[in-house]
C-alpha cells in the first residue's frame, strides 16, 4: 500500500512545515498545490517535494481534484496546511501500510489546538472525516458554497487524530466566522428561504446550549465558553446577512473559494 499525500496551500509559510515534517517516513509521495501564494509556502515546500504546482484557481474543489489527479499512487492523505499527523497516528497509519484492512477509506478524528488548549469537547472533537481514501473512490464535489469529499465504498474509523492548529487568535477566528455566515446565508437564499423572528432571538441561544452544555464546551475551559459564543453569535450573523441579500435582491452565483 502507497499513499500520496495532499495538500492544498495559500500563504501557508507559518504552518507548513509542521504539516510536511510530519508525513515524513509515512506517506510515499507528497503533492502540493498552491494557490499562487505571495509568502514563501512553494519554497519551503520544495524542501520536501518535487510535486509543488502553482495553480491560478482559487475554486477549493478545483484544487482537490487538481491535486488528486497528479498522485502517482491508488491511496490519497488528504490535508490542509495547518494539520499534522499526530505520533499515534503516524503508527497506526504505518500498521495500515503494512497489513491494509478490506476497505476503502478510513475516517480520521481530528483535535484542534485554540486559545493554548486541546479541544476535546465543544462539538469541535471527534470530527471524524474520510482523510485517506482509494483515489477512484472518491472525488471532491462542490453543493453550492459546501465542498466536500464525494466518498463511495467501505470504511473504518482509526482511533487516533490529525492535530490541527486552529485559529491563531479571537480575532482570526471572528473573522473566519464573518466569511462563513455570508456563505452560509448565500445558500439559504439560493434555497429562498428567509428569515424569521424566531431565527434571530431563539436559534442563538439554542446553539449556544447546544455546544456549551450539550457537547461539553463547558469541560474545555475558556476556550469553550468562547466556541460556544461564538458559535451562536455566527447563527445570528447568518439570519441577519440573509435578511439583508433579500432586502437588496442580490441575484447570487454558488462558487466556493480557498480565500
Amino acid at each position: 500500500m502507497k499513499i500520496t499525500a495532499v495538500v492544498v496551500t495559500y500563504n501557508s509559510e507559518k504552518k507548513i512545515i509542521g504539516c510536511l515534517e510530519s508525513l515524513q517516513g509515512v506517506v510515499d509521495e507528497i503533492v502540493l498545490v498552491d494557490s499562487r501564494s505571495t509568502d514563501l509556502t512553494r519554497k519551503i515546500a520544495s524542501h520536501f517535494t518535487d510535486k509543488v504546482f502553482l495553480h491560478d484557481s482559487i475554486d477549493y474543489q478545483e484544487l482537490k481534484n487538481f491535486g488528486q489527479q497528479q498522485a502517482s499512487f491508488d491511496w490519497i492523505l488528504s490535508l490542509e496546511a495547518d494539520e499534522r499527523l499526530s505520533p499515534e497516528l503516524k503508527l497506526e497509519l504505518l500498521r495500515i501500510k503494512q497489513k491494509p484492512d478490506e476497505v476503502d477509506g478510513y475516517l480520521i478524528p481530528r483535535m484542534s489546538f485554540y486559545l493554548g488548549r486541546w479541544i476535546k469537547h465543544s462539538g469541535w472533537y471527534p470530527d471524524r472525516r474520510i482523510r485517506l481514501y482509494r483515489r477512484d473512490r472518491g472525488i471532491w464535489v462542490r453543493e453550492n458554497y459546501r465542498v466536500f469529499l464525494n466518498f463511495s465504498g467501505r470504511s473504518r474509523k482509526l482511533k487516533n487524530p490529525l492535530e490541527h492548529l486552529a485559529f491563531s487568535s479571537i480575532s482570526e477566528h471572528v473573522n473566519y466566522l464573518n466569511r462563513l455566515s455570508e456563505r452560509r446565508a448565500r445558500e439559504l437564499y439560493l434555497k429562498r428561504k428567509k428569515a424569521r423572528f424566531y431565527n434571530f432571538c431563539l436559534s442563538p441561544v439554542f446553539r449556544f446550549i447546544k455546544i456549551y452544555l450539550l457537547k461539553g464546551g463547558w469541560l474545555d475551559g475558556f476556550p469553550g465558553l468562547v466556541i460556544s459564543v461564538l458559535s451562536a453569535y455566527s447563527v445570528f450573523l447568518k439570519f441577519a446577512k440573509l435578511k439583508e441579500v433579500w432586502k437588496k435582491g442580490e441575484r447570487i452565483e454558488p462558487v466556493s473559494y480557498l480565500r
